[in-house]
Order: C-alpha cells, then structure tokens, then sequence
C-alpha cells in the first residue's frame, strides 16, 4: 500500500514538473499561432528553397518581405545563373519583375490571398490552424506540424512545419506528394517579426533603381584597374547593410533589392500576346509570310547563338511535336514557334524581346516553381512567363490548368540542366 502510494506521489511530482517546465499541448500553440497572425504587422524572411519536381534538385534563394495590411516582396534567385525575379505587391496591383529580361508583368490579382505559398507565414499558419486533423510534435527547440497543403499543385498532399517554440518563428518547411516523396523543401536562416521597412521597400520604381545601382556597381568592379575599389564598394555595402538591420531593420536586406538589374522596363508587349482571343498560329503564319527578315539582316544583328529554344520535356498523352518554325519579328528579336498535336493542341513561342512598356492585364498569377506565369484569356488562354532573359507564350484552346503548368515547369526544368 505504502509502495502504491509512493509511485503515485512519484508520478504526480514527474507531472507537476513538466507542467512547470513549460510544455504545450498542440491545441495551446495553435491558440497562440492564432494570436499571432491576427496580430501580424510585418515580417522579413530568408531562405532557402529547393525544388525536387524534376530530374534533379533546383536550388534557389527566396527573400519575403510583408508589411500590413497586404504589401509583399518576394525575390527568387538562382546563385548558380545569377538571375533573380521579383513579385511585388503594392497599391497599385501586383508586379513580377524579370531584371534580366530588364522588363515586368503587371496584372489585377488579389494575390497571394487566393494562392498559398510555402514561404509566407500567413500560408504556414492557416494551413495549420485549418486542419483539425493536423499532427503535432515536439523536436528540440521546434514544435512541429504535420498537416494537409493546399497549393495550386495538386500533387502536393502534406506538409510538415517546425516553428520556433518562443517566437513562432518558421525554421523549415517539406511539402510531400501522396506517396510521401519531399518534393519541395523550404529552410529559413532568418526571419524576424515587426521589422521597420522603408518607405520605398514596396515600390516599384524604387526596385528598379537598386538594380540600375547594383548593376552599375558590378560594371565599375570588373572594369580594368578597378577590381580592388570593386571590391572596397562591395564590403562597404555589405558593411552598412549588416549594420542598417541591426540598428534599425528597415530595408533589411539591401542585397535582395540590389539583386535586381537595371533598366527594367514593364512589358507591354508580352502582356499584350496573353490577353483573349489571340492565337499564336495565326500571328505566327502571319509574320512568317509578311513581317519576317532573313536571320542575317534581322534588325540588332544578333548571331544566332544568342537565342537557345527549349523543347519541353513533359508531353501530355497522346500528344506529338508537330512543326517548329524560325521567326525573326519586325522589332528584330528572333523567336521559335513549336506546334504540339494529339490529344490536345497547343504551340509554344519563344522570344528573346526587346525592352517595352508595361500593360495592366486581368489574369491569373501561377506559381511555376521557378518564376511566376500569368494565364489569361477565356476560351483561347495563353500562359505567359519570362526567365534567363526569354520570354514564353503556351496557347491552348484545350490544355487544362494543371497540364500548362506541367509543361511549363518541364521548360523550366531543361533550362537549368
């Protein structure tokens, strides 16, 4: 009786003392997950995300900023190719800026409300506070969660989250398919709540001139006899960087802005090809009968080199490259327009553009992975997307959603190899 007593008392005393050492149950962290995104005011992350969609990982640089109520930027750079895009959302609607294509898409979207996104807290967060099936675990310093994704890509079943157990903070993010395969992995070095921004950290025109200010930096260290004030401008930027986030937090990586190049110029005529009721087959017999040069004499002389056309690798069923066919348009920028048949038909046009102005276009914005795309178009849709400096155009009056997109990122995919 004694002994019964006294592992009770045991057991008691072992509870009282986890209780004292502060563990939380699931249902207290989601309670306090729920505090803190109603009280989100702003937030700047940085990571690294890799991609496992393909024949091999893609690895990118991915840098959030979010200010309330609904201001965001998102830059994805590939180090390894030096190429960066950036998402902007601001009062004036939402931009994806291709500094090396030195041009942007600007489009009506209620961005990222409508499209969860694996490196926005808001995203993490509701996934976890909407799942009342979710999984909940404790792992050192991290609690996590193992819960359903709901992202564009269908494909993509589950997630689990680790977030810091004092500040809620996301320390890492795996996104699984059905079959449990990790087919997207996010890693945060760093993320900090209630950051200062600048006032231009949202705008667009201010971007853009980080990059021409960036660029013309890189130009002036590779200059001959200038390498080592290169490099003493580099550091120092490098310095009032590190210490303009300490001190203050605003604009609190310089270095993501600066990733941009200069001279971005919006893109009209890229938005132009996207919008209802145009038909690459047509355009394209057209200028191929009326407004094409030899490549020789083509307006820029650009050799042949210059322009790379990528076959995707990803076919839908029962579908067959058709034809492909030269183009050289009247802006003198060469181009390739494949035809697919079968199953469905569709063609794919590639460009290397000039610098053109930008266009507000209604459309939908699609998260491809490696760059955003924008769909638009009713019966006839063209998904229009731009990366190392090319541009693509898929038009279909019969490819579903979820098939463009496959294509796509197949384009994406051979471009990196």
């Amino acid at each position: 009786m004694r002994r019964m007593k006294w592992a009770a008392a045991v057991v008691l005393c072992v509870t009282l003392i986890l209780a004292g050492c502060g563990a939380k149950s699931a249902e207290s962290v989601v309670k306090d997950l729920d505090g803190v995104l109603g009280g989100l005011k702003s937030y700047q992350g940085k990571g690294t995300m890799t991609l496992h969609t393909g024949q091999q990982p893609l690895q990118y640089q991915v840098e959030v900023w979010y200010k309330k109520p609904s201001y965001y930027r998102v830059a994805l750079t590939n180090a390894a190719k030096d190429i960066t895009q950036i998402v902007l959302r601001n009062d004036e609607g939402v931009f994806v800026l291709t500094p090396k294509l030195k041009k942007s898409f600007r489009f009506q979207s209620d961005w990222p409300q409508n499209q969860g996104q694996v490196y926005l807290y808001q995203t993490l967060v509701q996934s976890i506070l909407l799942d009342n099936s979710r999984q909940f675990a404790i792992d050192k310093e991290s609690y996590v969660f193992d819960v359903m994704a709901n992202y564009q890509n269908g494909s993509l079943a589950r997630q689990k989250i680790w977030l810091d157990q004092k500040t809620y903070a996301p320390q890492r993010v795996e996104v699984s398919d059905a079959n449990a395969n990790v087919m997207v992995e996010v890693t945060f070095d760093q993320f900090r709540f209630d950051v200062a921004f600048d006032d231009k950290a949202f705008d667009m025109e201010a971007n853009l001139g980080a990059a021409q200010q960036q660029e013309e930096q890189d130009k002036s260290a590779d200059a001959p006899g200038q390498e080592e004030q290169g490099a003493r401008d580099s550091h120092g930027d490098q310095d009032k960087t590190a210490t303009d986030d300490a001190n203050t937090g605003d604009n609190p990586d310089k270095s993501a802005t600066d990733d941009a190049e200069p001279g971005d110029n919006p893109d009209e005529s890229a938005t132009d090809e996207a919008e209802p009721g145009d038909s690459p087959d047509d355009s394209a017999t057209d200028e191929t009968d009326a407004g094409t040069v030899p490549d020789e004499a083509a307006a820029g002389g650009e050799a042949a080199d210059d322009f790379v056309p990528m076959e995707p690798s990803y076919y839908p069923e029962g579908v067959a490259l058709k034809d492909i066919t030269d183009i050289t348009q009247a802006d003198g920028s060469k181009g390739v327009l494949m035809r697919f048949t079968g199953t469905y038909n569709y063609t794919l046009f590639q460009t290397k553009p000039k610098d053109v102005d930008a266009a507000l276009v209604p459309g939908v914005m699609l998260d491809l992975g490696h760059t955003w795309g924008l769909l638009a178009g009713d019966v006839q849709q063209t998904l229009t997307w731009t990366y190392q400096g090319y541009e693509y155009r898929l038009t279909s009056a019969e490819l579903p959603e979820d098939e463009m997109v496959k294509i796509a990122r197949s384009v994406l995919e051979e471009m990196e190899k």
